[in-house]
C-alpha cells in the first residue's frame, strides 16, 4: 500500500501531465501559475501566492519557476491541515478512505441520510483522480480534499447557482456586486496597482468595476490611486483584461465606473480604446427605437459592457451627437448668473424688486453692465 504522501503526488502528477504545456519552456512565471491554479480549482490569495512564488523564484533569481517548485506552492495551498485531520478520523490507516468509511463520514459529517454505494461510487467516479484507487472502490486525500472544495460540499442552496430571480426590471431595482479601487490588490497608500484586481473581481462575480484614470505620459491614460505612492497601469490594458473576462462567469452587464481625472485631450483617447477594444460590447446608444423612460433591466443588457461616468445634456442630445467627430474639439457649457456688487457684499439679502426700464434712443448716458458669474 502507497503511502498518504505518495498518492497526493501521484494526484498532483496527473494535474500536471493535464498541464503539461504550460511547462514546455521549463519553467513558468507568476501570471502563468496563476492561471494553472485556477485551472486545477484551487483556491487562493493573490497575496499570498505572489508571497510564496517570489520566495521560491529568489532561489533561482529568474523569476520563474520549475515543476517541482509549482508543486511545492501547490502542496502549500491546497493541502489544507483541517480537511487532513477529518479525513484521517474516518481513514482506518490514515492513507486511504474505503468506501464503507466514505459512506459512514456522508451519513455523519454531511447528513446525507440516505448515503449508500451508489452514491459513494459516484462521489469516487467523479473526484478520485488516481485509476488504480478508483479501481479499489477507495478515495485518496487527494480526491477527497477535490470533494471537500466542489460544488457538492456548498452551504448555500444549490437551486441558487443559477439565476432564479425575475431580471426583466429596470436595472436601478437590483443591488449590483461592486468593486471599489479594483486595481488595488493590497494596501490602498503604497501598495501595486495590477490588472489581476480586474480579472479576480470578474471571475468572483463582480458586475461594477472602479477605473481610476488620470493623465499619463506620452498621452497615454493610466490608472492609479491618485495622490498615493501606488504604482501605475495603463489604461488600455485594464479594457483589454475586461473584455476578456467579463462575461466568463455571468451575461450579465458590467458596469465601469470611471473616477476620470484625465485632460480633454485623454479623454479622446479613452474613449478611442472603449470602442476599438470592447466592440459591441459597449453600449453606446438607446436599445430599440424609442427614448427610455427609464433603465433597461439586466436581461436587455446581456452581454453588454456599460459606461458610468458624468455626461453634458439630455439623452437626447447624447444620441444626436453620436456619429459627430469632435476630436480635438473642446466645449465649456457654462451657466450666466447676473450678479450686482451689492449682491456681492451680501448675497443673503433679497434685492427689491426693480422698476421697468424704459429704453430711449438718444440716452446721454449709459449704464455699466452689470457683473457676471460664470458656474461652470
Amino acid at each position: 500500500m502507497a503511502s498518504g504522501r505518495q498518492w497526493g503526488l501521484m494526484g498532483e502528477e496527473v494535474e500536471e501531465r493535464r498541464d503539461a504545456d504550460e511547462f514546455r519552456t521549463g519553467k513558468i512565471n507568476l501570471d502563468k501559475t496563476l492561471k494553472l491554479l485556477i485551472k486545477l480549482n484551487v483556491p487562493f490569495d493573490y497575496v499570498h501566492v505572489k508571497y510564496v512564488f517570489k520566495k521560491t523564484s529568489n532561489q533561482s533569481k529568474t523569476g520563474t519557476i520549475t515543476i517541482e517548485e509549482f508543486r511545492a506552492i501547490y502542496r502549500t495551498l491546497a493541502h489544507r491541515s483541517e480537511i487532513h485531520e477529518l479525513f484521517c478520523s474516518y481513514s482506518p490507516n490514515r492513507k486511504i478512505l474505503p468506501e464503507i468509511n466514505l459512506i459512514e463520514f456522508l451519513r455523519k459529517e454531511q447528513f446525507v441520510i440516505d448515503a449508500n454505494e451508489a452514491i459513494a461510487s459516484e462521489l469516487i467516479a467523479k473526484y478520485e483522480p488516481i485509476e488504480e484507487v478508483q479501481r479499489k472502490k477507495q478515495m485518496s486525500f487527494e480526491g477527497f480534499l477535490r470533494y471537500m472544495n466542489s460544488k457538492d460540499c456548498l452551504i448555500y442552496k444549490r437551486e441558487h447557482t443559477i439565476v432564479y430571480q425575475n431580471m426583466s426590471y429596470p436595472l436601478r431595482d437590483y443591488f449590483i456586486s461592486s468593486s471599489h479601487n479594483t486595481y488595488l490588490i493590497s494596501d490602498q497608500l503604497i501598495g501595486p496597482s495590477h490588472l489581476w484586481g480586474y480579472s479576480s473581481a470578474l471571475m468572483k462575480g463582480c458586475r461594477c468595476l472602479e477605473i481610476d484614470c488620470w493623465d499619463g505620459p506620452q498621452n497615454d491614460p493610466v490608472v492609479y490611486h491618485g495622490h498615493t505612492l501606488t504604482s501605475k497601469i495603463t489604461f488600455r490594458t485594464v479594457i483589454e483584461v475586461i473584455d476578456k473576462y467579463a462575461f466568463v462567469v455571468s451575461d450579465y452587464p458590467v458596469v465601469l465606473s470611471l473616477e476620470n481625472h484625465c485632460s480633454p485631450k485623454q479623454q479622446e483617447v479613452m474613449a478611442d480604446y472603449l470602442e476599438t477594444i470592447l466592440g459591441d460590447k459597449l453600449l453606446t446608444t438607446i436599445i430599440g427605437d424609442t427614448f427610455p423612460t427609464d433603465l433597461p433591466s439586466p436581461e436587455e443588457l446581456k452581454f453588454k459592457i456599460l459606461v458610468k461616468n458624468k455626461k453634458v445634456g439630455t439623452l437626447e442630445e447624447t444620441v444626436l451627437r453620436r456619429g459627430l467627430d469632435s476630436h480635438g474639439e473642446i466645449g465649456e457649457f457654462v451657466e450666466e448668473v447676473e450678479q450686482s456688487e451689492d449682491d456681492e457684499a451680501d448675497e443673503s439679502t433679497p434685492a427689491p424688486p426693480k422698476s421697468p426700464v424704459l429704453k430711449r434712443r438718444n440716452a446721454v448716458k449709459r449704464s455699466p453692465p452689470t457683473p457676471r458669474k460664470k458656474r461652470k
